[in-house]
């Protein structure tokens, strides 16, 4: 019998890519670039969204 896969719904706000590192544009003493680490608020990090039937909706 064939398995099926799980279908995981990639985030539509990041593709799929939850974080980013983002580079500030200076450089400290020792040559380094300080970097941001921004993760996607609507997945919140993860990549994936929950399907609207079982995210939970209230007040």
């Amino acid at each position: 019998m064939p398995q099926h896969a799980q279908i995981t719904r990639v985030c539509r706000d990041c593709d799929g890519f939850a974080a980013v590192a983002i580079t500030t544009g200076t450089r400290h003493r020792d040559g380094t670039c300080p970097t941001l680490w921004i993760t996607c608020p609507a997945c919140k990090g993860t990549g994936h969204t929950v399907p609207a039937a079982l995210a939970r909706t209230g007040r």
